[in-house]
Protein backbone atom coordinates (compact mmCIF):
# COMPACT_ATOMS: atom_id res chain seq x y z
CA UNK A 1 0.00 0.00 0.00
CA UNK A 2 0.91 3.05 -0.78
CA UNK A 3 1.40 6.27 1.48
CA UNK A 4 -2.16 7.68 1.04
CA UNK A 5 -3.84 3.87 1.33
CA UNK A 6 -2.13 3.09 4.57
CA UNK A 7 -3.24 5.78 5.94
CA UNK A 8 -6.34 6.96 4.06
CA UNK A 9 -8.43 6.95 7.71
CA UNK A 10 -5.91 10.19 9.21
CA UNK A 11 -6.51 11.43 6.17
CA UNK A 12 -10.34 11.41 5.96
CA UNK A 13 -10.08 12.46 9.14
CA UNK A 14 -7.97 15.78 8.22
CA UNK A 15 -10.61 16.16 6.04
CA UNK A 16 -13.31 16.16 8.53
CA UNK A 17 -11.49 18.89 10.49
CA UNK A 18 -10.65 21.17 7.95
CA UNK A 19 -14.06 20.72 6.16
CA UNK A 20 -15.98 21.45 9.34
CA UNK A 21 -13.44 24.57 10.37
CA UNK A 22 -14.02 26.26 6.96
CA UNK A 23 -17.73 25.59 6.27
CA UNK A 24 -18.12 27.32 10.29
CA UNK A 25 -15.50 30.07 9.36
CA UNK A 26 -16.37 30.83 5.88
CA UNK A 27 -20.14 29.33 5.28
CA UNK A 28 -21.09 31.89 1.85
CA UNK A 29 -18.50 30.17 -0.78
CA UNK A 30 -19.77 26.93 0.31
CA UNK A 31 -23.56 27.66 -0.03
CA UNK A 32 -22.43 29.17 -3.34
CA UNK A 33 -20.84 25.89 -4.60
CA UNK A 34 -23.92 23.59 -3.62
CA UNK A 35 -26.33 25.82 -5.86
CA UNK A 36 -23.95 24.79 -8.76
CA UNK A 37 -26.54 22.24 -9.88
CA UNK A 38 -28.17 20.72 -13.20
CA UNK A 39 -30.98 18.03 -12.95
CA UNK A 40 -30.05 18.09 -8.97
CA UNK A 41 -26.56 16.94 -9.66
CA UNK A 42 -23.73 19.18 -8.68
CA UNK A 43 -21.44 20.08 -11.19
CA UNK A 44 -18.21 21.00 -8.75
CA UNK A 45 -19.02 17.91 -7.37
CA UNK A 46 -19.53 15.36 -10.35
CA UNK A 47 -16.22 17.33 -11.99
CA UNK A 48 -14.37 15.73 -8.79
CA UNK A 49 -15.87 12.53 -8.67
CA UNK A 50 -14.89 11.75 -12.59
CA UNK A 51 -11.60 12.84 -11.76
CA UNK A 52 -11.65 10.59 -8.87
CA UNK A 53 -13.83 7.55 -10.47
CA UNK A 54 -11.82 7.13 -13.98
CA UNK A 55 -8.10 6.50 -13.25
CA UNK A 56 -9.67 3.72 -10.98
CA UNK A 57 -11.87 2.48 -14.25
CA UNK A 58 -8.73 2.67 -16.42
CA UNK A 59 -7.01 -0.45 -14.36
CA UNK A 60 -10.18 -2.74 -15.55
CA UNK A 61 -9.51 -5.07 -18.01
CA UNK A 62 -12.90 -6.22 -19.42
CA UNK A 63 -11.65 -8.10 -21.53
CA UNK A 64 -10.69 -10.67 -18.21
CA UNK A 65 -14.47 -11.41 -18.05
CA UNK A 66 -13.32 -15.23 -19.98
CA UNK A 67 -11.60 -15.64 -16.52
CA UNK A 68 -14.83 -16.25 -14.45
CA UNK A 69 -14.87 -19.80 -15.86
CA UNK A 70 -11.83 -20.66 -13.96
CA UNK A 71 -13.17 -19.84 -10.62
CA UNK A 72 -16.92 -19.86 -10.87
CA UNK A 73 -17.95 -20.89 -7.23
CA UNK A 74 -15.87 -18.35 -6.37
CA UNK A 75 -17.36 -15.92 -8.67
CA UNK A 76 -21.11 -17.24 -7.56
CA UNK A 77 -20.07 -16.66 -4.05
CA UNK A 78 -18.75 -12.97 -4.60
CA UNK A 79 -22.06 -11.90 -6.69
CA UNK A 80 -24.56 -13.76 -4.62
CA UNK A 81 -23.08 -11.47 -1.07
CA UNK A 82 -22.42 -8.58 -3.23
CA UNK A 83 -25.85 -9.01 -4.92
CA UNK A 84 -28.26 -10.95 -3.14
CA UNK A 85 -27.11 -10.40 0.75
CA UNK A 86 -25.44 -7.12 0.91
CA UNK A 87 -28.04 -4.22 -0.26
CA UNK A 88 -30.51 -6.00 1.85
CA UNK A 89 -28.76 -6.75 5.03
CA UNK A 90 -27.47 -3.42 5.19
CA UNK A 91 -31.26 -1.81 4.96
CA UNK A 92 -32.13 -4.34 7.63
CA UNK A 93 -29.20 -2.82 9.68
CA UNK A 94 -29.82 0.72 9.08
CA UNK A 95 -33.87 -0.27 10.05
CA UNK A 96 -32.82 -1.74 12.81
CA UNK A 97 -30.27 0.61 14.02
CA UNK A 98 -31.14 4.29 12.65
CA UNK A 99 -34.74 3.91 12.61
CA UNK A 100 -34.95 2.08 15.95
CA UNK A 101 -32.09 1.79 18.37
CA UNK A 102 -30.43 4.97 17.84
CA UNK A 103 -33.53 7.09 16.49
CA UNK A 104 -33.99 8.81 19.54
CA UNK A 105 -30.07 10.13 19.68
CA UNK A 106 -30.68 11.66 16.00
CA UNK A 107 -32.06 13.90 14.16
CA UNK A 108 -35.62 12.81 13.11
CA UNK A 109 -35.73 14.81 9.59
CA UNK A 110 -32.73 12.95 8.71
CA UNK A 111 -33.29 9.51 9.52
CA UNK A 112 -34.63 8.09 6.32
CA UNK A 113 -31.52 10.50 4.54
CA UNK A 114 -29.34 8.37 6.73
CA UNK A 115 -30.68 4.52 6.37
CA UNK A 116 -30.74 6.06 1.89
CA UNK A 117 -26.85 6.65 2.74
CA UNK A 118 -26.06 3.42 3.92
CA UNK A 119 -28.02 1.24 1.49
CA UNK A 120 -26.18 3.44 -1.59
CA UNK A 121 -22.94 2.50 0.44
CA UNK A 122 -24.65 -1.50 0.58
CA UNK A 123 -25.81 -1.35 -3.82
CA UNK A 124 -21.82 -0.41 -4.53
CA UNK A 125 -19.19 -3.18 -5.08
CA UNK A 126 -16.09 -1.77 -4.82
CA UNK A 127 -13.73 -1.36 -7.46
CA UNK A 128 -10.63 0.23 -6.82
CA UNK A 129 -9.56 -0.82 -3.42
CA UNK A 130 -9.89 -4.65 -3.60
CA UNK A 131 -6.76 -4.66 -5.83
CA UNK A 132 -5.22 -3.27 -2.63
CA UNK A 133 -6.98 -5.92 -0.23
CA UNK A 134 -6.15 -8.88 -2.94
CA UNK A 135 -2.72 -8.14 -3.06
CA UNK A 136 -2.31 -7.86 0.84
CA UNK A 137 -3.90 -11.44 1.36
CA UNK A 138 -2.01 -13.11 -1.82
CA UNK A 139 -5.36 -13.03 -3.68
CA UNK A 140 -5.24 -14.60 -7.56
CA UNK A 141 -4.78 -11.49 -9.13
CA UNK A 142 -6.52 -12.68 -12.56
CA UNK A 143 -10.06 -13.56 -10.29
CA UNK A 144 -9.93 -10.11 -8.65
CA UNK A 145 -9.35 -8.30 -12.33
CA UNK A 146 -12.22 -10.41 -13.62
CA UNK A 147 -14.16 -10.05 -10.37
CA UNK A 148 -14.03 -6.09 -10.50
CA UNK A 149 -15.03 -6.44 -13.97
CA UNK A 150 -17.63 -8.45 -13.80
CA UNK A 151 -19.41 -6.60 -10.98
CA UNK A 152 -19.04 -2.67 -13.01
CA UNK A 153 -20.89 -4.38 -15.90
CA UNK A 154 -23.64 -5.84 -13.80
CA UNK A 155 -23.55 -2.32 -11.73
CA UNK A 156 -24.30 -0.41 -14.72
CA UNK A 157 -27.60 -1.93 -14.88
CA UNK A 158 -28.59 -3.44 -11.07
CA UNK A 159 -27.63 -0.16 -9.36
CA UNK A 160 -30.41 2.35 -10.26
CA UNK A 161 -32.99 -0.57 -9.22
CA UNK A 162 -31.75 -2.16 -6.46
CA UNK A 163 -31.71 1.15 -5.03
CA UNK A 164 -34.90 1.90 -5.74
CA UNK A 165 -36.54 -0.78 -4.63
CA UNK A 166 -34.70 -0.84 -1.14
CA UNK A 167 -35.65 2.72 -0.70
CA UNK A 168 -39.06 1.91 -1.55
CA UNK A 169 -39.50 -0.97 0.73
CA UNK A 170 -37.89 1.14 3.67
CA UNK A 171 -41.12 4.09 2.40
CA UNK A 172 -38.17 6.86 1.38
CA UNK A 173 -39.31 8.68 -2.38
CA UNK A 174 -37.18 7.88 -5.07
CA UNK A 175 -36.24 10.30 -7.66
CA UNK A 176 -35.82 8.34 -10.53
CA UNK A 177 -34.47 10.64 -12.89
CA UNK A 178 -31.75 12.04 -10.98
CA UNK A 179 -30.86 8.56 -9.55
CA UNK A 180 -30.62 7.20 -13.62
CA UNK A 181 -28.81 10.71 -14.26
CA UNK A 182 -26.27 9.44 -11.66
CA UNK A 183 -25.75 6.11 -12.84
CA UNK A 184 -25.46 7.26 -16.01
CA UNK A 185 -22.88 10.00 -15.34
CA UNK A 186 -21.02 8.46 -12.91
CA UNK A 187 -20.96 4.48 -13.87
CA UNK A 188 -21.65 4.43 -17.31
CA UNK A 189 -19.77 7.37 -18.87
CA UNK A 190 -16.91 7.19 -16.85
CA UNK A 191 -17.06 3.57 -17.98
CA UNK A 192 -16.87 4.39 -21.54
CA UNK A 193 -14.60 6.53 -21.45
CA UNK A 194 -12.13 4.73 -19.12
CA UNK A 195 -12.23 2.26 -21.54
CA UNK A 196 -11.80 4.03 -24.72
CA UNK A 197 -9.18 5.87 -23.28
CA UNK A 198 -7.18 2.66 -21.99
CA UNK A 199 -7.59 1.21 -25.51
CA UNK A 200 -5.85 4.21 -27.25
CA UNK A 201 -2.78 4.15 -24.54
CA UNK A 202 -2.58 0.15 -24.64
CA UNK A 203 -2.58 0.60 -28.70
CA UNK A 204 0.98 2.55 -28.32
CA UNK A 205 2.34 0.53 -25.37
CA UNK A 206 1.61 -1.01 -22.13
CA UNK A 207 4.37 1.49 -20.82
CA UNK A 208 2.21 4.35 -21.80
CA UNK A 209 -0.70 2.73 -19.97
CA UNK A 210 1.30 2.15 -16.52
CA UNK A 211 2.76 5.54 -16.40
CA UNK A 212 -0.52 7.06 -17.10
CA UNK A 213 -1.93 5.59 -14.26
CA UNK A 214 1.34 6.44 -12.44
CA UNK A 215 1.00 9.92 -12.91
CA UNK A 216 -3.35 10.34 -12.68
CA UNK A 217 -3.43 8.92 -9.29
CA UNK A 218 -2.17 11.70 -7.28
CA UNK A 219 -4.54 13.93 -9.45
CA UNK A 220 -7.38 10.90 -8.35
CA UNK A 221 -6.50 11.48 -4.36
CA UNK A 222 -6.40 14.67 -4.87
CA UNK A 223 -10.30 15.20 -5.69
CA UNK A 224 -11.22 12.98 -3.40
CA UNK A 225 -9.70 14.85 -0.85
CA UNK A 226 -11.15 18.15 -1.99
CA UNK A 227 -14.95 16.15 -1.85
CA UNK A 228 -14.43 14.98 1.52
CA UNK A 229 -13.49 18.81 2.09
CA UNK A 230 -16.59 20.31 0.47
CA UNK A 231 -18.50 17.39 2.12
CA UNK A 232 -17.70 18.00 5.53
CA UNK A 233 -18.17 21.78 5.01
CA UNK A 234 -22.12 21.09 4.30
CA UNK A 235 -22.34 18.69 7.07
CA UNK A 236 -19.98 20.60 9.80
CA UNK A 237 -23.04 22.49 11.12
CA UNK A 238 -24.81 19.18 11.75
CA UNK A 239 -21.74 17.17 13.59
CA UNK A 240 -20.66 20.25 15.85
CA UNK A 241 -24.10 19.81 16.99
CA UNK A 242 -24.27 15.42 17.60
CA UNK A 243 -20.35 14.44 16.93
CA UNK A 244 -22.11 10.98 17.75
CA UNK A 245 -23.72 10.33 14.95
CA UNK A 246 -20.78 9.33 12.78
CA UNK A 247 -20.46 6.88 15.60
CA UNK A 248 -23.73 5.70 15.49
CA UNK A 249 -23.51 5.59 11.42
CA UNK A 250 -20.42 3.77 12.02
CA UNK A 251 -22.24 0.57 13.92
CA UNK A 252 -24.24 -0.77 11.08
CA UNK A 253 -21.42 -0.12 8.16
CA UNK A 254 -18.97 -1.89 10.66
CA UNK A 255 -21.10 -4.89 11.65
CA UNK A 256 -21.93 -5.32 7.85
CA UNK A 257 -18.20 -5.67 6.72
CA UNK A 258 -17.85 -8.40 9.25
CA UNK A 259 -21.16 -10.44 8.56
CA UNK A 260 -20.80 -9.90 4.45
CA UNK A 261 -16.77 -11.12 4.65
CA UNK A 262 -17.36 -14.10 7.38
CA UNK A 263 -20.22 -15.41 5.08
CA UNK A 264 -18.30 -15.13 2.05
CA UNK A 265 -15.02 -16.55 3.52
CA UNK A 266 -16.84 -19.49 4.70
CA UNK A 267 -19.10 -20.49 1.52
CA UNK A 268 -16.06 -20.54 -0.67
CA UNK A 269 -14.24 -22.99 2.32
CA UNK A 270 -17.93 -24.91 2.14
CA UNK A 271 -17.67 -25.14 -1.74
CA UNK A 272 -14.33 -26.26 -2.09
CA UNK A 273 -12.44 -23.19 -3.57
CA UNK A 274 -8.98 -22.42 -2.63
CA UNK A 275 -7.75 -19.99 -0.17
CA UNK A 276 -6.23 -16.82 -3.27
CA UNK A 277 -9.93 -17.28 -4.10
CA UNK A 278 -11.57 -16.78 -0.99
CA UNK A 279 -9.52 -14.05 0.42
CA UNK A 280 -10.12 -11.99 -2.20
CA UNK A 281 -13.78 -12.94 -2.34
CA UNK A 282 -14.79 -12.54 0.83
CA UNK A 283 -12.82 -8.92 0.83
CA UNK A 284 -14.70 -8.10 -2.44
CA UNK A 285 -18.03 -8.72 -0.93
CA UNK A 286 -17.05 -6.49 2.18
CA UNK A 287 -15.80 -3.50 0.72
CA UNK A 288 -17.28 -0.33 -0.95
CA UNK A 289 -17.70 1.96 -4.09
CA UNK A 290 -17.61 4.71 -1.85
CA UNK A 291 -16.89 7.72 -4.50
CA UNK A 292 -19.85 6.08 -6.14
CA UNK A 293 -22.32 6.09 -3.09
CA UNK A 294 -20.86 9.83 -1.89
CA UNK A 295 -21.61 11.12 -5.51
CA UNK A 296 -25.26 9.09 -5.50
CA UNK A 297 -25.96 10.52 -2.31
CA UNK A 298 -24.80 14.27 -3.12
CA UNK A 299 -26.96 13.90 -6.10
CA UNK A 300 -29.89 12.28 -4.71
CA UNK A 301 -30.17 14.09 -1.46
CA UNK A 302 -27.84 16.68 -1.59
CA UNK A 303 -24.56 18.32 0.33
CA UNK A 304 -26.56 18.39 3.73
CA UNK A 305 -28.31 15.40 3.59
CA UNK A 306 -27.86 12.96 6.20
CA UNK A 307 -27.28 10.60 3.41
CA UNK A 308 -24.20 12.10 2.24
CA UNK A 309 -23.15 12.05 5.71
CA UNK A 310 -23.58 8.44 5.99
CA UNK A 311 -21.63 7.50 2.58
CA UNK A 312 -18.94 9.74 4.47
CA UNK A 313 -18.54 7.58 7.26
CA UNK A 314 -17.86 4.67 4.96
CA UNK A 315 -14.94 5.99 3.88
CA UNK A 316 -13.86 7.06 7.48
CA UNK A 317 -13.79 3.65 8.50
CA UNK A 318 -12.86 1.67 5.23
CA UNK A 319 -9.30 1.05 5.47
CA UNK A 320 -9.29 -0.26 9.22
CA UNK A 321 -12.36 -2.52 9.68
CA UNK A 322 -11.29 -4.18 6.08
CA UNK A 323 -7.18 -3.91 7.69
CA UNK A 324 -8.61 -6.19 10.32
CA UNK A 325 -10.45 -8.75 7.74
CA UNK A 326 -7.27 -8.98 5.49
CA UNK A 327 -5.43 -9.95 8.90
CA UNK A 328 -7.80 -12.33 9.82
CA UNK A 329 -8.22 -13.69 6.27
CA UNK A 330 -4.10 -14.60 6.49
CA UNK A 331 -4.36 -15.78 9.83
CA UNK A 332 -6.65 -18.48 9.30
CA UNK A 333 -5.43 -19.76 6.22
CA UNK A 334 -4.20 -22.95 7.35
CA UNK A 335 -7.62 -23.20 9.40
CA UNK A 336 -9.22 -22.83 6.32
CA UNK A 337 -7.56 -25.13 4.31
CA UNK A 338 -8.05 -27.93 6.72
CA UNK A 339 -11.44 -28.01 6.48
CA UNK A 340 -12.08 -27.06 2.84
CA UNK A 341 -13.79 -29.97 0.78
CA UNK A 342 -13.48 -30.14 -2.21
Amino acid sequence: MNLFERYLTLWVFLCIIVGVVLGQAIPAPFHWLGELEVAKVNIPVGLLIWVMIIPMLLRIDFGALHQVRKHWRGIGVTLFINWAVKPFSMALLGWLFIRHFFAPYLPAVQIDSYIAGLVLLAAAPCTAMVFVWSRLVNGEPLFTLSQVALNDAIMVFAFAPLVALLLGISSIVVPWDTLLVSVVLYIALPVLLSQLWRKILLARSEDSLQCTLVALHPVSISALLLTLVLLFAFQGKAIVAQPLIIAMLAVPITIQVYFTSGLAYWLNRRFGEVHCVAGPSALIGASNFFELAVAAAISLFGFESGAALATVVGVLIEVPVMLSVVYLVKRSEGWYEAGVQR
